[in-house]
């Protein structure tokens, strides 16, 4: 079902571009957060927690914070609109800051994990932000806007990791002041959704169609389709990116190294913006998706054929490129499915499958890294190596969307 925007094109696409540069700007300052998290999270919880085999627990609790936080703040957002449910976001993101370096400051593994756990608040909003995008756009400016937002990481790529850098060693506990710059990220970042002008969703008129279930939402080819893509994209994204720095620094690599390599990542991940909507719009969606599960091939590949630093370099730059094209040309296909009243309910329901996904493989790559035979290259190796079926699943999901008479596929 696709859907056009209320406004006239003209007018919808003017309002859009001001929330665009909004959220851009929220993903470059606050979006700054997460690869600090995914740099600094493994090798702090590998300092903390009583056995190494949990070292990324903390990334996996931040993922469940965000699987389990989805749905309502979708909910939220449909009643009370985008500002406040990011202005939670926001608030989760800071207090997940506080309480981890608290964790730090007392040696608590515990309570590093339960601020993990908080982060996964801002986390979850964070992937609203591409949503938000679409709300005020045309269809044809959709795409395009989806894009934009998911380019603002790009700054977020350079300023995160220099954070980490800057704040790792700045005070005697490490990692704290990483995580106290995280908290003022989060209570800076909250000024910018003032900005934002979408409006509020209306209520619904009594008598008036409230759309698709959720069970008859997941019976429609292209929405299955575009989950699953969406959920193996980001999964396994989440499930290399998380291990990468554990295995650069356990290669005989530095921390600088390894921010470096996840610096290499982020930018691959969001550079492709600036022409990803482009590519969309001429091709379609599912092609697009298409070429992102055989660069995410590519990745594995690459990380599996050696251990110098060039390798995790490429393979990092392959594993964010791979991701932005399957999970915007998924997300692209997912907002074309919906209506007005359908929006709320697909939408949360979306990140709460992508979000159990990522969780299944955050807690998979601690224990592939750390616990699979004995050495940290044999880890390594069975990180990517762990990818190919979920890529054959997804690939194999959009053959069968291909295959299907057109009438069949809405």
């Amino acid at each position: 079902m696709t859907t056009t925007s209320p406004l006239p094109a003209a007018a919808s696409d003017r309002l859009a571009k001001r929330n665009v540069l909004v959220l851009v700007a929220a993903q470059a300052v606050m979006g700054s957060q997460m690869p600090m998290i995914f740099i600094v999270a493994g090798l702090a919880g590998q300092s903390l927690a009583p056995n190494a085999c949990w070292a990324t627990l903390p990334i996996s609790f931040a993922v469940i914070g965000s699987m389990l936080t989805a749905t309502p703040l979708s909910a939220l957002m449909q009643k009370y609109g985008r500002k406040a449910g990011f202005a939670v976001g926001a608030l989760g993101g800071a207090a997940g800051g506080a309480i981890g370096a608290y964790g730090l400051l007392t040696q608590s593994f515990l309570l590093f994990v339960i601020g993990a756990l908080f982060t996964g608040i801002y986390m979850s909003a964070q992937g609203f932000y591409r949503f938000a995008a679409a709300d005020t756009a045309s269809e044809a400016f959709r795409p395009k806007a989806i894009s934009w937002v998911m380019a603002g990481g790009l700054l977020s790529a350079v300023v995160g990791p220099q954070l980490v850098k800057l704040t790792a060693d700045a005070m005697v506990v490490p990692f704290l002041g990483t995580y106290i710059a995280v908290m003022l990220l989060n209570l800076l970042g909250i000024f910018l959704f003032t900005l934002l002008d979408i409006p509020k969703p209306k209520p619904p008129v009594e008598g008036a169609s409230k759309g698709r279930t959720r069970m008859e939402m997941i019976r429609t080819p292209r929405i299955v389709v575009a989950m699953i893509c969406a959920t193996v994209s980001y999964a396994l994204m989440n499930l290399v990116m998380t291990s990468s720095p554990l295995a650069v620094v356990g290669c005989g690599y530095t921390k600088s190294n390894a921010a470096d390599v996840v610096t290499g990542h982020v930018l691959a991940m969001y550079i492709p913006s600036f022409f990803t909507g482009h590519l969309i719009a001429r091709f379609g969606a599912e092609k697009v998706v298409a070429v992102g599960l055989f660069i995410l091939a590519g990745a594995g590949a690459v990380a599996m054929s050696g251990f110098d630093l060039e390798h995790f370099f490429i393979a990092l730059a392959l594993l964010g490129l791979g991701w932005n094209f399957g999970f915007i040309g998924a997300t692209t296909m997912l907002t074309a499915e919906q209506s007005p009243a359908e929006k709320g309910r697909l939408q949360g329901l979306n990140d709460l499958v992508v979000f159990g996904g990522v969780t299944m493989a955050s807690f998979s790559s601690g224990g592939l890294m750390n616990c699979s035979g004995g050495s940290v290259h044999a880890g390594w190796q069975a990180v990517n190596l762990a990818m190919l079926p979920f890529l054959v699943l997804a690939g194999g999901a959009l053959i069968w969307l291909a295959l299907r008479p057109a009438t069949e596929k809405a």
